[in-house]
């Protein structure tokens, strides 16, 4: 078999559902309803987490970092994907897929690095209320954050490289809506052991650790939370960390389920919806999931509405 890359920087065709345009129509339009809300939503939250002065605090300092990373991976990632739906090809160029799957990447890693972080301001909020700003200080909060920035640009450095590296024998056609690993090892003419032991090393880093980090802290949240007797603090916490949980359980579950199995136990049209759901799904969910069920959030939208002194600038 040639394994020649000799058409390595030719365009790729992203297949979707292109044997079913019915289906497509229907999604593009729920692409776009959602795009919208993502846009609209995780602005709203950065705008308002830097605007009131009263949310000048650790927890929305780390929620408005994941609504830009929410921004960036879904914008990333829409407009391409709608440009497909909506346009007679299906083509993407070379250029345009390589830094499609490194930000699809980047931003993915470090979100689950990001939900880790958060989960431990959690732990500090709840079971060390009297310490929290000594052991929350914005120094330790701004490098807690480079560093899942880094991490998810490093792996994404190291997963794409590889990926993209493999012979792929002429294959041009992209199984899936987006350029993302599975579809485009799919595209490979030659198994690889070496990327499948560093996807699993990266996915036991990124994700195992991350979540088994974020389990331990709410297990002793949840300890805490039992002895508290006011009725009013119980009820916030458990708002505030239910939104967390709710987040993590979305993004987590779906990318573990994605990426931690074997690639070819999951169906085709399986992946392509599971691709959907975490890339267009959670980065909608996760602001009305926070401004929902989050006092503080809607009273400061009303504040800065109402032009109110809270709303200024700290």
């Amino acid at each position: 078999m040639n394994t020649n890359n000799g058409s390595a920087t030719a365009d790729f065709i992203l297949l979707g559902f292109s044997n079913q345009p019915q289906v497509e129509h229907i999604i593009s339009g729920v692409v776009f309803i959602f795009y919208i809300v993502t846009l609209v939503g995780n602005t709203t939250i950065i705008l308002v987490s830097n605007l009131d002065s009263k949310l000048h605090t650790p927890m929305y300092f780390f929620l408005s970092n994941l609504s830009f990373l929410d921004l960036c991976y879904a914008t990333s990632i829409i407009p391409q994907m709608l440009v497909n739906l909506w346009g007679p090809t299906k083509s993407i160029t070379y250029g345009g897929c390589v830094l499609q799957f490194f930000f699809a990447l980047d931003f993915g890693a470090t979100e689950c690095l990001l939900l880790a972080v958060m989960a431990y301001d959690r732990y500090a909020a709840v079971c060390q209320p009297l310490y929290y700003t000594i052991v929350m200080h914005p120094q330790l909060c701004q490098k807690m954050v480079l560093t899942a920035w880094l991490g998810g640009l490093g792996s994404a450095l190291i997963l794409c490289s590889l990926t993209l590296k493999l012979p792929r024998c002429g294959h041009r056609k992209v199984d899936n809506f987006i350029c993302e690993m599975p579809a485009l090892l799919k595209l490979a003419c030659v198994y690889s052991k070496v990327i499948e032991v560093i996807v699993y090393a990266l996915g036991v880093i990124f994700l195992l650790v991350p979540l088994s980090l974020i389990l331990i802290s709410y297990a002793i949240i949840t300890q805490a939370v039992m002895r508290i007797k006011s009725t009013a603090r119980w009820r916030k916490v458990l708002n505030t960390c239910g939104s967390h949980l709710t987040v993590v359980t979305l993004f987590y579950g779906t990318i573990i389920y994605m990426y931690m199995k074997p690639q070819n136990s999951t169906s085709e049209d399986e992946g392509k919806f599971l691709t959907l759901f975490y890339t267009i799904v959670t980065p909608t969910l996760n602001p009305l999931i926070y401004t929902l069920r989050n006092k503080d959030v809607k009273s400061a939208v009303k504040r800065i509405l109402r032009g109110e002194q809270g709303g200024a600038f700290a």
